[in-house]
Protein backbone atom coordinates (compact mmCIF):
# COMPACT_ATOMS: atom_id res chain seq x y z
CA UNK A 1 0.00 0.00 0.00
CA UNK A 2 2.64 2.41 0.81
CA UNK A 3 4.46 1.45 -2.53
CA UNK A 4 0.98 2.90 -4.28
CA UNK A 5 0.87 5.55 -2.50
CA UNK A 6 3.93 6.64 -3.27
CA UNK A 7 3.79 5.88 -7.12
CA UNK A 8 0.72 7.95 -7.02
CA UNK A 9 2.87 11.23 -6.12
CA UNK A 10 4.73 11.02 -9.33
CA UNK A 11 3.88 10.03 -13.16
CA UNK A 12 5.52 7.65 -15.26
CA UNK A 13 6.14 6.49 -18.68
CA UNK A 14 5.63 2.75 -20.22
CA UNK A 15 7.90 2.05 -22.65
CA UNK A 16 5.91 0.60 -24.64
CA UNK A 17 3.15 3.13 -25.29
CA UNK A 18 4.72 6.09 -25.17
CA UNK A 19 2.58 8.00 -23.46
CA UNK A 20 2.13 9.51 -20.03
CA UNK A 21 0.45 7.76 -17.65
CA UNK A 22 -0.81 9.29 -13.98
CA UNK A 23 -0.97 6.66 -11.36
CA UNK A 24 -3.54 7.21 -9.00
CA UNK A 25 -7.34 7.57 -7.99
CA UNK A 26 -9.54 8.37 -10.58
CA UNK A 27 -13.77 9.40 -9.20
CA UNK A 28 -16.39 7.49 -11.21
CA UNK A 29 -20.22 7.58 -10.28
CA UNK A 30 -19.03 8.20 -6.94
CA UNK A 31 -16.19 5.36 -6.03
CA UNK A 32 -12.43 5.71 -6.20
CA UNK A 33 -10.82 3.29 -8.35
CA UNK A 34 -7.06 2.97 -8.56
CA UNK A 35 -5.57 4.03 -12.20
CA UNK A 36 -3.14 1.90 -13.97
CA UNK A 37 0.02 1.86 -13.31
CA UNK A 38 3.70 0.97 -14.90
CA UNK A 39 5.61 -2.57 -14.21
CA UNK A 40 9.22 -2.80 -15.34
CA UNK A 41 8.33 -4.46 -18.36
CA UNK A 42 5.55 -1.35 -19.19
CA UNK A 43 2.50 -3.60 -18.99
CA UNK A 44 -0.73 -2.50 -18.37
CA UNK A 45 -1.78 -4.77 -15.23
CA UNK A 46 -5.47 -5.04 -14.62
CA UNK A 47 -7.42 -6.34 -11.48
CA UNK A 48 -10.41 -8.71 -11.45
CA UNK A 49 -14.09 -6.31 -11.04
CA UNK A 50 -11.34 -2.72 -10.88
CA UNK A 51 -11.91 -0.01 -13.58
CA UNK A 52 -9.28 1.01 -15.73
CA UNK A 53 -9.06 4.72 -17.38
CA UNK A 54 -5.92 5.12 -19.81
CA UNK A 55 -5.33 6.50 -23.57
CA UNK A 56 -4.53 4.61 -26.25
CA UNK A 57 -2.18 5.89 -29.32
CA UNK A 58 -2.23 4.53 -32.85
CA UNK A 59 1.11 3.98 -33.21
CA UNK A 60 1.83 2.03 -29.84
CA UNK A 61 -0.32 -1.12 -29.04
CA UNK A 62 -0.10 -1.54 -25.58
CA UNK A 63 0.20 -4.75 -23.81
CA UNK A 64 -2.58 -6.24 -20.74
CA UNK A 65 -1.38 -8.78 -18.12
CA UNK A 66 -3.74 -9.90 -15.19
CA UNK A 67 -1.80 -11.99 -12.19
CA UNK A 68 -2.69 -14.34 -9.66
CA UNK A 69 -5.89 -16.00 -11.37
CA UNK A 70 -8.01 -17.83 -8.46
CA UNK A 71 -8.29 -21.27 -9.19
CA UNK A 72 -11.81 -21.61 -8.65
CA UNK A 73 -12.40 -18.89 -11.77
CA UNK A 74 -12.69 -20.95 -14.85
CA UNK A 75 -13.35 -17.95 -17.60
CA UNK A 76 -12.76 -14.14 -17.95
CA UNK A 77 -14.51 -11.68 -19.55
CA UNK A 78 -12.18 -8.55 -20.67
CA UNK A 79 -14.44 -5.53 -22.20
CA UNK A 80 -13.16 -1.74 -23.25
CA UNK A 81 -15.35 1.01 -23.80
CA UNK A 82 -14.97 4.06 -25.51
CA UNK A 83 -17.10 6.70 -26.82
CA UNK A 84 -16.95 6.69 -30.60
CA UNK A 85 -13.77 5.78 -31.43
CA UNK A 86 -13.10 2.31 -32.35
CA UNK A 87 -10.59 0.10 -30.04
CA UNK A 88 -9.07 -3.39 -30.97
CA UNK A 89 -8.28 -6.22 -28.25
CA UNK A 90 -7.15 -9.39 -29.35
CA UNK A 91 -5.38 -12.30 -27.95
CA UNK A 92 -2.38 -12.34 -29.79
CA UNK A 93 -0.13 -9.24 -31.24
CA UNK A 94 -0.76 -10.60 -34.80
CA UNK A 95 -4.42 -9.18 -35.62
CA UNK A 96 -6.61 -11.91 -36.24
CA UNK A 97 -10.67 -12.46 -38.02
CA UNK A 98 -11.31 -14.83 -35.05
CA UNK A 99 -8.90 -13.66 -32.29
CA UNK A 100 -9.88 -10.03 -31.97
CA UNK A 101 -12.88 -7.60 -31.95
CA UNK A 102 -12.84 -3.86 -32.87
CA UNK A 103 -15.52 -1.86 -32.08
CA UNK A 104 -16.25 1.27 -29.24
CA UNK A 105 -17.66 -1.47 -26.88
CA UNK A 106 -15.31 -4.93 -27.57
CA UNK A 107 -14.57 -7.97 -25.42
CA UNK A 108 -13.10 -11.14 -25.21
CA UNK A 109 -13.65 -14.23 -23.50
CA UNK A 110 -10.58 -15.83 -21.65
CA UNK A 111 -11.38 -19.64 -21.56
CA UNK A 112 -8.86 -20.50 -18.30
CA UNK A 113 -6.08 -23.88 -19.07
CA UNK A 114 -6.02 -25.99 -15.93
CA UNK A 115 -3.45 -24.32 -13.62
CA UNK A 116 -3.48 -21.19 -15.41
CA UNK A 117 -2.65 -18.28 -13.17
CA UNK A 118 -1.91 -14.98 -15.58
CA UNK A 119 -3.38 -13.94 -18.91
CA UNK A 120 -2.51 -11.30 -21.39
CA UNK A 121 -3.53 -9.75 -23.98
CA UNK A 122 -3.10 -7.08 -26.30
CA UNK A 123 -5.14 -3.38 -27.03
CA UNK A 124 -4.42 -1.00 -30.04
CA UNK A 125 -6.50 2.07 -32.16
CA UNK A 126 -6.25 2.24 -35.84
CA UNK A 127 -7.81 6.79 -34.95
CA UNK A 128 -5.59 8.98 -35.78
CA UNK A 129 -6.07 10.89 -32.70
CA UNK A 130 -5.56 9.40 -29.41
CA UNK A 131 -8.75 7.59 -27.67
CA UNK A 132 -9.59 7.47 -24.25
CA UNK A 133 -10.48 4.50 -23.25
CA UNK A 134 -12.10 2.72 -20.07
CA UNK A 135 -11.82 -1.40 -19.43
CA UNK A 136 -12.47 -4.22 -16.94
CA UNK A 137 -12.24 -7.89 -15.77
CA UNK A 138 -14.89 -9.63 -15.10
CA UNK A 139 -14.33 -13.29 -13.44
CA UNK A 140 -17.02 -16.42 -13.78
CA UNK A 141 -17.17 -19.65 -12.50
CA UNK A 142 -17.83 -23.19 -13.96
CA UNK A 143 -21.51 -23.16 -12.86
CA UNK A 144 -22.55 -19.16 -14.56
CA UNK A 145 -23.47 -19.67 -18.31
CA UNK A 146 -20.81 -18.58 -20.85
CA UNK A 147 -21.98 -15.56 -22.99
CA UNK A 148 -21.46 -15.70 -26.86
CA UNK A 149 -20.05 -19.74 -25.98
CA UNK A 150 -22.47 -21.18 -28.82
CA UNK A 151 -21.49 -18.36 -31.57
CA UNK A 152 -22.23 -19.46 -34.91
CA UNK A 153 -22.75 -15.78 -36.50
CA UNK A 154 -19.95 -14.29 -35.46
CA UNK A 155 -16.30 -14.92 -36.34
CA UNK A 156 -14.90 -15.26 -32.99
CA UNK A 157 -15.06 -18.65 -31.17
CA UNK A 158 -16.95 -17.35 -27.86
CA UNK A 159 -18.62 -14.01 -28.26
CA UNK A 160 -19.64 -12.13 -25.54
CA UNK A 161 -20.03 -8.78 -27.40
CA UNK A 162 -23.39 -6.66 -28.81
CA UNK A 163 -23.42 -6.11 -32.12
CA UNK A 164 -25.82 -2.81 -32.81
CA UNK A 165 -27.25 -0.93 -35.99
CA UNK A 166 -29.02 1.86 -36.47
CA UNK A 167 -30.75 4.11 -38.78
CA UNK A 168 -33.55 6.93 -38.42
CA UNK A 169 -36.25 4.55 -37.66
CA UNK A 170 -35.09 2.08 -34.95
CA UNK A 171 -31.81 0.66 -33.12
CA UNK A 172 -31.20 -3.08 -33.66
CA UNK A 173 -29.07 -5.22 -31.35
CA UNK A 174 -27.94 -8.94 -32.01
CA UNK A 175 -26.07 -10.99 -29.69
CA UNK A 176 -24.86 -14.62 -30.17
CA UNK A 177 -26.01 -17.46 -27.92
CA UNK A 178 -24.45 -18.74 -24.53
CA UNK A 179 -23.71 -22.17 -23.56
CA UNK A 180 -23.60 -23.83 -19.94
CA UNK A 181 -20.39 -23.55 -18.08
CA UNK A 182 -18.03 -25.89 -17.24
CA UNK A 183 -14.95 -26.90 -15.17
CA UNK A 184 -11.23 -25.97 -15.95
CA UNK A 185 -10.39 -28.33 -18.69
CA UNK A 186 -13.38 -30.23 -19.58
CA UNK A 187 -14.96 -30.06 -22.61
CA UNK A 188 -17.93 -27.75 -23.42
CA UNK A 189 -21.60 -28.83 -24.08
CA UNK A 190 -22.63 -29.35 -27.36
CA UNK A 191 -24.35 -26.35 -28.81
CA UNK A 192 -27.16 -27.96 -31.31
CA UNK A 193 -26.64 -31.81 -30.73
CA UNK A 194 -29.57 -32.01 -27.85
CA UNK A 195 -32.44 -29.87 -26.79
CA UNK A 196 -33.72 -31.17 -23.20
CA UNK A 197 -33.28 -29.25 -20.19
CA UNK A 198 -29.68 -30.64 -19.51
CA UNK A 199 -28.27 -28.16 -22.43
CA UNK A 200 -27.94 -24.91 -22.88
CA UNK A 201 -31.93 -24.89 -24.49
CA UNK A 202 -32.53 -24.05 -20.98
CA UNK A 203 -31.10 -20.78 -20.66
CA UNK A 204 -33.00 -17.53 -21.06
CA UNK A 205 -32.23 -13.81 -22.10
CA UNK A 206 -33.19 -10.51 -20.09
CA UNK A 207 -32.71 -7.97 -22.53
CA UNK A 208 -31.86 -4.65 -20.40
CA UNK A 209 -32.08 -0.65 -21.41
CA UNK A 210 -30.43 1.65 -19.73
CA UNK A 211 -31.13 5.93 -20.41
CA UNK A 212 -27.69 8.50 -20.15
CA UNK A 213 -28.75 11.67 -18.86
CA UNK A 214 -30.22 14.36 -21.81
CA UNK A 215 -28.43 16.60 -23.43
CA UNK A 216 -25.25 15.20 -21.99
CA UNK A 217 -23.35 14.14 -24.86
CA UNK A 218 -19.69 14.34 -23.14
CA UNK A 219 -17.75 11.50 -22.52
CA UNK A 220 -17.13 11.36 -18.97
CA UNK A 221 -20.94 11.34 -18.65
CA UNK A 222 -20.98 8.22 -20.83
CA UNK A 223 -17.90 6.21 -19.17
CA UNK A 224 -19.16 7.02 -15.68
CA UNK A 225 -23.05 5.51 -16.21
CA UNK A 226 -21.68 2.80 -18.47
CA UNK A 227 -19.94 1.45 -15.06
CA UNK A 228 -23.75 0.82 -14.20
CA UNK A 229 -24.20 -1.82 -17.04
CA UNK A 230 -21.12 -4.29 -16.46
CA UNK A 231 -22.18 -6.75 -13.57
CA UNK A 232 -25.22 -8.57 -13.33
CA UNK A 233 -26.34 -6.92 -9.97
CA UNK A 234 -25.43 -3.26 -11.59
CA UNK A 235 -27.50 -4.20 -14.29
CA UNK A 236 -30.71 -5.23 -12.51
CA UNK A 237 -30.69 -2.81 -10.14
CA UNK A 238 -30.35 0.17 -12.31
CA UNK A 239 -31.69 -0.27 -16.04
CA UNK A 240 -34.77 -1.63 -17.51
CA UNK A 241 -35.74 -5.28 -18.27
CA UNK A 242 -37.48 -4.67 -21.75
CA UNK A 243 -37.82 -8.02 -22.61
CA UNK A 244 -36.77 -12.24 -21.66
CA UNK A 245 -35.99 -14.25 -24.60
CA UNK A 246 -35.91 -17.93 -24.87
CA UNK A 247 -33.48 -20.42 -26.22
CA UNK A 248 -35.24 -20.55 -29.51
CA UNK A 249 -36.38 -17.12 -29.86
CA UNK A 250 -34.23 -14.42 -32.73
CA UNK A 251 -31.81 -13.44 -30.49
CA UNK A 252 -32.25 -10.06 -32.19
CA UNK A 253 -34.39 -6.81 -30.87
CA UNK A 254 -35.89 -3.70 -32.26
CA UNK A 255 -35.95 -0.32 -30.67
CA UNK A 256 -37.03 3.32 -31.77
CA UNK A 257 -33.93 5.24 -32.76
CA UNK A 258 -34.04 8.21 -30.36
CA UNK A 259 -31.26 10.22 -32.20
CA UNK A 260 -28.68 12.60 -29.81
CA UNK A 261 -30.02 10.61 -26.76
CA UNK A 262 -27.22 7.89 -25.11
CA UNK A 263 -28.68 4.55 -24.33
CA UNK A 264 -27.22 1.42 -23.25
CA UNK A 265 -27.95 -2.27 -23.75
CA UNK A 266 -27.08 -5.23 -21.93
CA UNK A 267 -28.05 -8.72 -21.93
CA UNK A 268 -28.03 -11.11 -18.85
CA UNK A 269 -28.28 -14.71 -19.56
CA UNK A 270 -29.51 -16.92 -16.67
CA UNK A 271 -29.34 -20.53 -15.95
CA UNK A 272 -32.80 -21.37 -14.06
CA UNK A 273 -31.27 -24.45 -13.01
CA UNK A 274 -28.35 -23.46 -11.40
CA UNK A 275 -29.81 -19.73 -10.52
CA UNK A 276 -26.28 -18.52 -12.34
CA UNK A 277 -26.20 -16.13 -14.31
CA UNK A 278 -23.82 -14.20 -16.71
CA UNK A 279 -23.69 -10.18 -18.16
CA UNK A 280 -22.48 -9.84 -21.72
CA UNK A 281 -20.18 -6.78 -22.82
CA UNK A 282 -22.85 -3.91 -22.63
CA UNK A 283 -23.38 -1.70 -26.42
CA UNK A 284 -24.13 2.10 -26.55
CA UNK A 285 -25.52 4.24 -29.21
CA UNK A 286 -26.38 7.57 -29.40
CA UNK A 287 -28.03 7.12 -32.76
CA UNK A 288 -26.53 9.81 -34.52
CA UNK A 289 -22.29 10.10 -35.78
CA UNK A 290 -19.79 12.07 -33.59
CA UNK A 291 -17.85 12.85 -36.91
CA UNK A 292 -20.32 12.43 -40.23
CA UNK A 293 -22.44 15.82 -41.25
CA UNK A 294 -25.46 13.99 -42.47
CA UNK A 295 -26.75 12.48 -39.82
CA UNK A 296 -24.56 14.31 -37.06
CA UNK A 297 -25.15 14.80 -32.83
CA UNK A 298 -24.37 18.08 -32.98
CA UNK A 299 -27.91 18.62 -35.66
CA UNK A 300 -53.79 30.71 -37.84
CA UNK A 301 -56.54 28.05 -36.27
CA UNK A 302 -58.01 26.55 -39.24
CA UNK A 303 -54.89 26.92 -41.22
CA UNK A 304 -53.01 24.95 -38.65
CA UNK A 305 -55.24 22.09 -38.54
CA UNK A 306 -55.38 21.86 -42.16
CA UNK A 307 -51.70 22.18 -42.43
CA UNK A 308 -50.68 19.20 -40.05
CA UNK A 309 -53.38 16.46 -41.74
CA UNK A 310 -52.17 17.55 -45.16
CA UNK A 311 -48.79 17.41 -44.07
CA UNK A 312 -48.54 14.59 -42.62
CA UNK A 313 -50.10 12.31 -45.14
CA UNK A 314 -48.24 14.04 -48.04
CA UNK A 315 -44.57 13.47 -46.13
CA UNK A 316 -45.50 9.76 -45.89
CA UNK A 317 -46.82 9.30 -49.37
CA UNK A 318 -43.67 11.53 -50.84
CA UNK A 319 -41.09 9.77 -48.52
CA UNK A 320 -42.29 6.24 -49.31
CA UNK A 321 -43.11 6.77 -53.37
CA UNK A 322 -40.22 9.08 -54.03
CA UNK A 323 -35.90 9.16 -53.61
CA UNK A 324 -36.53 12.86 -53.24
CA UNK A 325 -33.93 14.14 -50.92
CA UNK A 326 -34.85 15.21 -47.30
CA UNK A 327 -34.73 19.03 -47.91
CA UNK A 328 -36.76 18.96 -51.06
CA UNK A 329 -39.35 16.98 -48.99
CA UNK A 330 -39.32 19.43 -46.36
CA UNK A 331 -39.90 22.11 -48.72
CA UNK A 332 -42.78 20.22 -50.59
CA UNK A 333 -44.89 19.19 -47.40
CA UNK A 334 -44.74 22.66 -46.44
CA UNK A 335 -46.46 23.94 -49.63
CA UNK A 336 -48.71 20.76 -49.83
CA UNK A 337 -49.52 21.84 -46.08
CA UNK A 338 -50.16 25.60 -46.76
CA UNK A 339 -52.37 24.41 -49.57
CA UNK A 340 -54.30 22.81 -47.57
CA UNK A 341 -54.37 25.06 -44.78
CA UNK A 342 -55.58 27.74 -46.92
CA UNK A 343 -58.16 25.30 -48.50
CA UNK A 344 -59.62 24.84 -45.15
CA UNK A 345 -59.67 28.19 -44.41
CA UNK A 346 -61.38 29.08 -47.84
CA UNK A 347 -64.13 26.30 -47.11
CA UNK A 348 -65.33 27.70 -43.49
CA UNK A 349 -64.91 31.57 -45.01
CA UNK A 350 -66.90 31.20 -48.37
CA UNK A 351 -69.36 28.23 -47.45
CA UNK A 352 -69.22 27.74 -43.52
CA UNK A 353 -69.60 23.80 -44.03
CA UNK A 354 -69.05 23.60 -39.94
CA UNK A 355 -69.31 19.66 -40.18
CA UNK A 356 -65.76 19.27 -42.19
CA UNK A 357 -64.23 22.01 -40.82
CA UNK A 358 -64.96 20.32 -37.50
CA UNK A 359 -64.27 16.40 -38.75
CA UNK A 360 -61.03 17.56 -38.79
CA UNK A 361 -60.52 19.10 -35.55
CA UNK A 362 -61.40 16.43 -34.30
CA UNK A 363 -59.35 13.92 -36.30
CA UNK A 364 -56.28 15.96 -35.12
CA UNK A 365 -57.31 15.64 -31.48
CA UNK A 366 -58.04 11.98 -31.73
CA UNK A 367 -54.85 11.47 -33.59
CA UNK A 368 -52.79 13.06 -30.77
CA UNK A 369 -54.68 10.76 -27.93
CA UNK A 370 -54.20 7.79 -30.17
CA UNK A 371 -50.54 8.34 -30.24
CA UNK A 372 -50.43 9.19 -26.77
CA UNK A 373 -52.12 5.55 -25.92
CA UNK A 374 -49.40 4.08 -28.02
CA UNK A 375 -46.89 6.03 -26.26
CA UNK A 376 -47.23 3.45 -23.00
CA UNK A 377 -46.29 0.50 -22.39
CA UNK A 378 -49.40 -0.72 -24.38
CA UNK A 379 -47.43 0.32 -27.10
CA UNK A 380 -45.16 -2.33 -26.95
CA UNK A 381 -47.87 -5.08 -26.37
CA UNK A 382 -46.79 -7.76 -28.97
CA UNK A 383 -50.08 -8.04 -30.47
CA UNK A 384 -49.35 -4.56 -32.15
CA UNK A 385 -46.08 -5.66 -33.84
CA UNK A 386 -48.63 -6.39 -36.45
CA UNK A 387 -49.62 -4.03 -38.91
CA UNK A 388 -53.24 -4.75 -39.02
CA UNK A 389 -54.11 -4.54 -35.83
CA UNK A 390 -51.92 -1.80 -34.60
CA UNK A 391 -53.16 0.58 -37.99
CA UNK A 392 -56.82 -0.35 -37.60
CA UNK A 393 -56.88 0.23 -32.97
CA UNK A 394 -55.09 3.29 -34.36
CA UNK A 395 -57.61 4.94 -36.38
CA UNK A 396 -60.84 3.84 -34.18
CA UNK A 397 -59.36 5.97 -31.44
CA UNK A 398 -58.66 8.47 -33.65
CA UNK A 399 -62.37 8.09 -35.03
CA UNK A 400 -63.85 8.18 -32.17
CA UNK A 401 -63.01 11.40 -30.71
CA UNK A 402 -64.81 13.34 -33.38
CA UNK A 403 -67.78 10.43 -33.09
CA UNK A 404 -68.06 11.30 -29.29
CA UNK A 405 -68.17 15.30 -29.51
CA UNK A 406 -70.89 15.53 -33.07
CA UNK A 407 -73.09 16.71 -30.70
CA UNK A 408 -71.33 19.44 -29.04
CA UNK A 409 -68.95 20.51 -31.77
CA UNK A 410 -67.65 24.10 -29.55
CA UNK A 411 -66.66 21.80 -26.57
CA UNK A 412 -64.43 20.01 -29.12
CA UNK A 413 -63.11 22.33 -31.02
CA UNK A 414 -61.85 24.52 -27.65
CA UNK A 415 -60.37 20.87 -26.33
CA UNK A 416 -58.65 20.39 -29.75
CA UNK A 417 -57.46 24.08 -29.52
CA UNK A 418 -55.90 23.56 -26.04
CA UNK A 419 -54.48 19.96 -26.43
CA UNK A 420 -52.94 20.69 -30.06
CA UNK A 421 -52.19 24.35 -29.60
CA UNK A 422 -50.18 23.24 -26.22
CA UNK A 423 -48.67 20.34 -27.65
CA UNK A 424 -47.07 22.66 -30.01
CA UNK A 425 -45.24 24.58 -27.68
CA UNK A 426 -43.62 20.99 -26.69
CA UNK A 427 -42.35 20.37 -30.45
CA UNK A 428 -41.33 24.08 -30.37
CA UNK A 429 -39.14 23.11 -27.00
CA UNK A 430 -37.51 20.09 -28.61
CA UNK A 431 -36.14 22.28 -31.19
CA UNK A 432 -33.98 23.77 -28.68
CA UNK A 433 -33.87 21.60 -25.24
CA UNK A 434 -34.38 17.60 -26.19
CA UNK A 435 -37.24 16.24 -24.66
CA UNK A 436 -38.95 12.58 -25.05
CA UNK A 437 -42.37 13.87 -25.27
CA UNK A 438 -41.40 14.39 -29.32
CA UNK A 439 -41.78 10.87 -29.92
CA UNK A 440 -44.90 10.56 -29.28
CA UNK A 441 -46.22 11.35 -32.47
CA UNK A 442 -42.69 10.95 -34.13
CA UNK A 443 -42.90 7.06 -33.32
CA UNK A 444 -46.36 7.43 -35.13
CA UNK A 445 -44.34 8.70 -38.34
CA UNK A 446 -41.50 6.66 -38.33
CA UNK A 447 -44.45 3.58 -38.30
CA UNK A 448 -45.83 4.75 -41.63
CA UNK A 449 -42.61 5.07 -43.26
CA UNK A 450 -41.09 1.70 -41.96
CA UNK A 451 -42.27 -1.58 -42.66
CA UNK A 452 -39.42 -3.10 -39.99
CA UNK A 453 -40.50 -0.50 -37.47
CA UNK A 454 -43.18 -2.94 -36.29
CA UNK A 455 -40.89 -4.80 -34.30
CA UNK A 456 -39.22 -1.67 -32.90
CA UNK A 457 -39.47 -1.25 -29.10
CA UNK A 458 -40.53 2.23 -28.42
CA UNK A 459 -39.40 2.56 -24.64
CA UNK A 460 -37.92 6.50 -24.25
CA UNK A 461 -36.11 7.84 -21.27
CA UNK A 462 -38.46 10.06 -18.98
CA UNK A 463 -36.31 12.13 -17.17
CA UNK A 464 -36.51 15.67 -15.51
CA UNK A 465 -36.65 17.62 -18.17
CA UNK A 466 -39.66 15.59 -19.74
CA UNK A 467 -41.23 16.22 -16.66
CA UNK A 468 -41.00 19.60 -16.69
CA UNK A 469 -42.14 19.82 -20.17
CA UNK A 470 -45.09 17.57 -19.56
CA UNK A 471 -46.00 19.71 -16.30
CA UNK A 472 -45.97 22.71 -19.13
CA UNK A 473 -47.96 21.07 -21.78
CA UNK A 474 -50.51 20.48 -18.34
CA UNK A 475 -50.46 23.54 -17.48
CA UNK A 476 -50.68 25.04 -20.99
CA UNK A 477 -53.72 22.64 -21.92
CA UNK A 478 -55.75 23.28 -18.57
CA UNK A 479 -55.61 26.92 -18.48
CA UNK A 480 -56.29 27.64 -22.77
CA UNK A 481 -59.28 25.25 -22.43
CA UNK A 482 -60.60 27.19 -19.41
CA UNK A 483 -60.07 30.47 -20.68
CA UNK A 484 -61.53 29.40 -23.88
CA UNK A 485 -64.60 28.25 -22.10
CA UNK A 486 -64.75 32.00 -20.41
CA UNK A 487 -64.50 33.62 -23.13
CA UNK A 488 -67.08 31.99 -24.97
CA UNK A 489 -69.81 31.94 -22.08
CA UNK A 490 -73.17 33.37 -23.74
CA UNK A 491 -72.17 33.70 -26.98
CA UNK A 492 -73.31 31.27 -30.17
CA UNK A 493 -71.50 28.09 -30.58
CA UNK A 494 -70.45 29.10 -33.71
CA UNK A 495 -71.25 32.52 -35.20
CA UNK A 496 -71.99 33.19 -39.33
CA UNK A 497 -69.33 32.39 -41.99
CA UNK A 498 -67.13 35.37 -42.62
CA UNK A 499 -68.52 35.59 -46.13
CA UNK A 500 -72.24 35.55 -45.07
CA UNK A 501 -71.69 38.24 -42.71
CA UNK A 502 -70.18 40.42 -45.52
CA UNK A 503 -72.65 39.86 -47.80
CA UNK A 504 -75.17 40.75 -45.00
CA UNK A 505 -73.58 44.10 -44.38
CA UNK A 506 -73.32 44.87 -47.60
CA UNK A 507 -77.07 44.82 -48.64
CA UNK A 508 -77.64 46.64 -45.29
CA UNK A 509 -75.34 49.48 -46.36
CA UNK A 510 -77.54 49.55 -50.09
CA UNK A 511 -81.40 49.43 -48.19
CA UNK A 512 -80.51 51.63 -45.42
CA UNK A 513 -80.22 55.15 -46.79
CA UNK A 514 -79.63 56.54 -43.35
CA UNK A 515 -76.91 54.67 -42.83
CA UNK A 516 -73.59 56.87 -43.73
CA UNK A 517 -71.86 54.16 -45.68
CA UNK A 518 -74.63 54.75 -48.17
CA UNK A 519 -73.51 57.77 -49.15
CA UNK A 520 -70.01 56.89 -49.70
CA UNK A 521 -68.98 57.09 -53.45
CA UNK A 522 -68.17 53.66 -55.58
CA UNK A 523 -64.73 52.33 -55.23
CA UNK A 524 -63.68 53.46 -58.46
CA UNK A 525 -64.01 57.18 -57.73
CA UNK A 526 -63.02 56.30 -54.44
CA UNK A 527 -59.43 54.88 -55.54
CA UNK A 528 -59.34 58.23 -58.20
CA UNK A 529 -59.84 60.49 -55.34
CA UNK A 530 -56.91 58.93 -53.21
CA UNK A 531 -54.60 59.17 -56.76
CA UNK A 532 -55.15 62.82 -57.29
CA UNK A 533 -54.10 63.53 -53.60
CA UNK A 534 -50.90 61.74 -54.16
CA UNK A 535 -50.36 63.63 -57.08
CA UNK A 536 -50.71 66.79 -54.85
CA UNK A 537 -47.99 65.54 -52.45
CA UNK A 538 -45.78 65.98 -55.06
CA UNK A 539 -46.50 69.30 -57.45
CA UNK A 540 -44.61 72.53 -56.04
CA UNK A 541 -46.66 75.16 -54.10
CA UNK A 542 -47.78 77.92 -56.47
CA UNK A 543 -46.68 81.56 -55.56
CA UNK A 544 -49.46 83.77 -54.50
CA UNK A 545 -49.44 87.81 -55.40
CA UNK A 546 -47.74 89.84 -58.16
CA UNK A 547 -43.92 89.52 -57.86
CA UNK A 548 -42.88 92.03 -60.64
CA UNK A 549 -39.50 93.94 -59.67
CA UNK A 550 -39.34 97.59 -59.58
CA UNK A 551 -38.07 99.96 -61.92
CA UNK A 552 -35.82 102.31 -61.86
Amino acid sequence: MSERLASATQSCFCISCKVKIRPGSVNLAGRWYWGRWCTPNGLIEFSVGKFRIFELNRPFPEEAVLHDISNNVTFLIFQIHSQYQNTTVSFSPTLLPNASETGTDSGLVFILRPEQSTCTWYLETSDTEPVQNMAILLSYSERDPIPGGCNLEFDLDIDPNIYLEYNFFETTIKFAPANLGYARGADPASCDAETDQDSRWRLQYDVYQYFLPENDLTEDMMLTHLQRMVTVPQVKANALKVVTLMANDKTSISFSSLPGQGIIYNVIVWDPFLNTSAAYVPVHTYACSFEAGEDSCASLELFFIGFIIMGFFFYILITRLTPIKYDVRLILTAVAGSISGMFLVAAWWRCGILSICMLCVGLVLGFLISSVTFFTPLGNLKIFHDDGVFWVTFSCIAILIPVVFMGCLRILNILTCGVVGSYSVVLAVDSYLSTSLSYITLNVLKRALNKDFRRAFTNVPFQTNDFIILAVWGMLAVSGITLQIRRERGRPFFPPHPYKLWKQERERRVTNILDPSYHIPPLRERLYGRLTQIKELFQKEQPAGERTPLLL
